[in-house]
C-alpha cells in the first residue's frame, strides 16, 4: 500500500510542480520555476510517503511566502 500512496501522491506533486514551472517560466520569477523543478523531482528521490507529503507541502508552501 506504500507504494501505491508514494504514486499518488509522486503524480500530484508533479503535476502542481509543472503548474509552478509553467508560471515561473512565464512570469520569468525564480521561486516558483525552482519549487516547480523541485516538486517534480522529489518524487524520485523520496520514497518515504510521509516525507514526501511534508516535503511537498513545504515546496508548494514556499513560493506563497518568498516573494523575489
Amino acid at each position: 500500500m506504500d507504494s501505491v500512496s508514494t504514486l499518488f501522491w509522486g503524480v500530484l506533486f508533479g503535476a502542481v510542480g509543472l503548474g509552478f514551472f509553467t508560471y515561473g517560466r512565464k512570469q520569468r520569477a525564480v521561486v516558483p520555476l525552482s519549487s516547480g523543478i523541485a516538486l517534480c523531482l522529489i518524487p524520485y528521490f523520496i520514497s518515504n510517503s510521509y516525507l514526501l507529503v511534508a516535503a511537498g507541502c513545504v515546496l508548494v508552501i514556499v513560493p506563497f511566502f518568498l516573494k523575489i
